[in-house]
């Protein structure tokens, strides 16, 4: 073997490793497609004509990401659950009430804006950035969860509330992109607390 073949197969094993190097790299500094903050951050209950009535505001993550995927057409899935627990000291607690608030967020090319609406079949509601409409998607205001009949006067009760984001409905052009993704797909930690009786 010459000076000048030894030379090549060494600069192109350089090549190799460095473009391994670079491709492992970037695998570990690639962000979840759903990376930022994604929080209760707070929550109550308002007692209207017996109806309990939640209010909350949730952060919702906003990246890069996500603005390429809605506008590439990805239909994304925000879902607040609650439940609301009987508390039992010589027992386990019992579900009183499990219900879940969905809401979808798209990006409509034509418009240019953000569109968000109560699943399945809400009115949509327009915003000109994705802040806004994260912003609103975060707002619940006055949902009832629950009535005063269905708790027991002298029992006690916990509520705990948890925001979760996920791929909804897939463009065709994405289907075969974001087929084996996992990235789409987070939940805040429960937010929680006692009932006031």
């Amino acid at each position: 073997m010459t000076t000048s073949q030894v030379a090549k197969r060494r600069g192109s094993a350089a090549v190799t490793l460095f473009a391994v190097v670079a491709i492992g790299a970037g695998a570990l500094t690639r962000a979840d497609a759903l990376d930022g903050t994604l929080d209760v951050r707070s929550a109550y209950i308002n007692v209207d004509n017996g109806v309990y009535e939640l209010f909350a505001r949730v952060i919702y993550p906003a990246n890069d990401a996500i603005v390429a995927a809605l506008r590439d057409g990805l239909t994304l899935s925000f879902d607040l659950d609650v439940v609301v627990t009987r508390e039992r000291r010589y027992w386990l607690d019992s579900d009183v009430a499990s219900l879940t608030l969905r809401r979808e967020l798209q990006y409509h090319t034509v418009s240019d804006r953000y569109r968000v609406r109560d699943a399945p079949d809400g009115e949509p509601q327009s915003y000109a950035t994705l802040e806004a409409a994260l912003a609103a998607l975060g707002k619940v205001e006055a949902w009832p969860i629950i009535i005063r009949s269905q708790l027991a006067d002298d029992a006690r009760y916990r509520i705990s509330v948890r925001a979760g984001v996920r791929r909804g409905r897939l463009a065709d052009a994405l289907r075969a992109v974001l087929f084996w993704s996992n990235d789409w797909h987070r939940e805040s930690a429960w937010y929680s607390w006692s009932l006031p009786q």
